[in-house]
């Protein structure tokens, strides 16, 4: 079971993030750029993900993958319940990708392990 500090320290491991406080929680930035956010409860994470992946993921795993009706509805963020993530690889996985998204360029080029989905 994940729970927030796998969020920090997993977040905080990657290349030029910082945490910074908005909306009354912790969010991580690279570069400046948002790439996820812990829920106001600690029990979730938001995370950047593209509107039309978002639909399939959340009818897969309903209990992990969800919106925030009327605040995520038009823009490329999903969220997941830690609780119900299966281990810290999927938390990674999750962040990674999320940071592959909004990395600059020249950050992205400079660390190729990181810019080629894992296996």
């Amino acid at each position: 079971m994940t729970d927030a500090e796998d969020v920090r320290r997993v977040a905080l491991a990657l290349p030029d993030t910082a945490e910074k406080p908005a909306w009354g929680s912790p969010t991580f930035r690279v570069a400046g750029k948002l790439f996820a956010a812990l829920g106001e409860d600690d029990r979730s994470v938001a995370f950047k993900c593209p509107k039309e992946e978002r639909a399939e993921l959340i009818e897969a795993e309903p209990e992990k993958f969800f919106i925030k009706e009327g605040h995520d509805d038009n823009y490329d963020w999903l969220r997941a319940r830690l609780p119900a993530l299966e281990d810290e690889e999927e938390l990674r996985a999750i962040l990674l990708d999320s940071w592959r998204q909004v990395a600059p360029r020249k950050l992205l080029a400079l660390h190729p392990e990181l810019t080629e989905p894992e296996a």
